[in-house]
């Protein structure tokens, strides 16, 4: 048989495996079934072929005889990716090999390209990323990744229905860059005749749905920022962003944490994972430490955002940092703890009070007028989440906009801009919310065991080639 277009299949190569583990070497099943998928190894021996196939769920060998197995030349000349349909007997070779006895097969699709090496897979990484389609079937470690990371947006999604969150979707193309500072990618509506920026943050959207009566809400999607790649960044990622009503930043705290270790749980069934060969906990409670302590033990002397901006500014030298002329005292604080200690942070850990400079959307903290309600979780050295209380005062967050505005006019091109849309809502009252993002590209990281954001994201953003 050369074609076919449509296969029914009755069976998966994992079922097959446990459900027939207990046949003997030699024994035959006496049931018949049907099975399909690629063709990772043949090989023929005489009047026998046989061959590994792979389906979603796992491989089982398919064994064919010239006496049994229709057009058994043709079987033994497939090649190796071919995709295959079978009908068989499961039974077991006497070398103990849990097999399907080929009595008829189907080529479904011709592979015009091989799958690299069965046992080294694809290794050029320029390859794997731009047709991972080849790279699904070639390293195992590749399909393993993408699946759990499948298995974290789930268990995410569904804690977040148990907790009483509504699921909503907010608009990717936004007339303004707003929600978060970032630098934006843009585009032009021919119909509108407009300007339009990809979103770079849903928040003052889902905000807005809060201030409209949906008291817990959340969106899991995609948002877009025009900056570098790296082993952590990706231009387009996916967030998981919400809101709670009536929560403050210590509410979403104990959220966070339970959300992650639950997330473990469910994926891998500990909190006490190994990541990169490190033991790394995520078990509850997570620690909760200050930026500001964070920062003066990373530069060895008492330091907070009260600190002369000139001595801060000479801290930043001595590590190799130049500070912009932008930067204040907060901003400041923040690039002296991210130069000294952020990459320290290696079980999951709170850090907390974020200088107002740098939270424009984020609630004063009571007892120090220039810090806020904020935090960011970390793992493995890196951030994993951002929340804070939200900041509701209108008056007040028109003036942390324009603050964000004098900063973008002294030369930050990630300082946000004014959003008269969203200052309009909270004029409509927003009660008291606290927020939450979490990158769940890093979270799958975790999850995954990966060191390289691109190895959890299907097709990440690569440089076209160029003919």
């Amino acid at each position: 048989m050369t074609s076919s277009y449509q296969f029914d299949h009755n069976a998966f190569a994992a079922d097959l495996q446990s459900n027939y583990a207990a046949l003997s070497d030699g024994e035959e099943s006496g049931v018949q079934v049907r099975v399909a998928g690629r063709l990772m190894l043949l090989r023929r021996q005489g009047k026998l072929a046989f061959a590994t196939m792979r389906d979603s769920s796992g491989e089982v060998q398919l064994f064919a005889l010239s006496q049994v197995t229709e057009e058994f030349e043709a079987f033994s000349k497939l090649h190796l990716g071919d995709w295959v349909g079978v009908e068989g007997e499961v039974v077991r070779t006497k070398r103990g090999e849990l097999s399907v006895k080929v009595a008829t097969w189907v080529r479904l699709a011709e592979a015009l390209h091989n799958f690299g090496d069965k046992w080294a897979g694809i290794a050029d990484f320029d390859l794997r990323y731009r047709h991972r389609e080849a790279d699904l079937w070639a390293n195992d470690v590749s399909r393993r990744s993408l699946l759990r990371r499948s298995h974290v947006v789930r268990a995410v999604r569904e804690r977040c229905w148990a907790q009483g969150f509504v699921e909503v979707e907010t608009p990717i193309l936004n007339p303004i860059p707003t929600g978060a500072a970032a630098r934006p990618f843009k585009t032009h509506h021919n119909a509108l005749d407009a300007e339009f920026f990809l979103r770079i943050a849903p928040e003052l959207w889902l905000k807005r749905l809060v201030v409209g009566g949906f008291e817990r809400v959340f969106e899991i999607g995609r948002l877009f920022r025009n900056e570098g790649v790296s082993p952590r960044h990706n231009p387009e990622f996916t967030s998981l962003e919400l809101y709670a009503a009536y929560w403050n930043y210590e509410d979403m705290m104990t959220f966070t944490e339970e959300l992650v270790a639950g997330v473990a749980l469910d994926v891998l069934g500990t909190t006490e994972i190994e990541y990169q060969g490190r033991q790394l906990s995520l078990s509850t409670p997570w620690a909760r430490r200050s930026m500001t302590e964070l920062a003066s033990e990373g530069v060895g002397e008492e330091i907070s955002v009260h600190t002369p901006r000139e001595h801060l500014v000479k801290l930043l030298a001595d590590r190799d940092v130049v500070a912009h002329a932008s930067w204040g005292p907060g901003r400041c604080l923040e690039e002296l703890f991210g130069a000294t200690m952020e990459a320290t942070l290696w079980d999951a850990v709170f850090v907390t009070g974020h200088p107002v400079e740098i939270s424009p959307l984020a609630r004063r903290d009571p007892d120090d007028e220039l810090l806020t309600q904020r935090f960011e979780s970390y793992a493995a050295g890196r951030e994993l989440s951002n929340g804070f209380s939200e900041l509701i005062d209108p008056v007040e967050q028109r003036a942390r906009f324009e603050d964000q505005a004098r900063l973008a006019a002294a030369g930050d091109d990630e300082a946000m801009v004014i959003d008269e849309d969203y200052l309009r809502a909270l004029e409509w009252g927003l009660p008291p919310t606290a927020g939450l993002g979490v990158g769940l590209d890093r979270l799958a990281m975790l999850i995954a065991d990966e060191s390289n954001i691109r190895e959890v994201i299907a097709f990440p953003t690569l440089k076209p080639l160029r003919d």
